[in-house]
């Protein structure tokens, strides 16, 4: 699993969304095909992910200036659920996005 955080910028979103503010950091995950040829497997990895991070993030409103994006590696298909979210929970504490 690989975690990269930038400062926001938000010129990049849509018209729309340029000036709300957001509450929590603002997260992606990346599952490429490599991962697992089968979506379902795909899209419950990512809704794992998804939720974990939500759960983690939503009451760190001092890092809303920032976007995350992890991108899993194809090991992680076969890797336990709870050791892929402790790993994400590393990865967010090294990060400093988590204390």
């Amino acid at each position: 699993m690989v975690l990269r955080v930038v400062k926001a910028d938000h010129q990049l979103l849509k018209a729309p969304h340029r000036h709300q503010t957001s509450q929590a950091c603002r997260c992606a995950v990346v599952i490429s095909s490599k991962v697992s040829k089968r979506a379902v497997i795909r899209n419950r990895l990512r809704r794992l992910l998804h939720d974990h991070l939500r759960r983690r993030l939503e009451v760190a409103s001092e890092h809303a200036n920032y976007w995350a994006l992890i991108k899993l590696n194809p090991v992680c298909s076969t890797t336990e659920s709870s050791l892929l979210l402790k790993e994400c929970d590393r990865l967010l504490h090294e990060a400093g996005l988590m204390s």
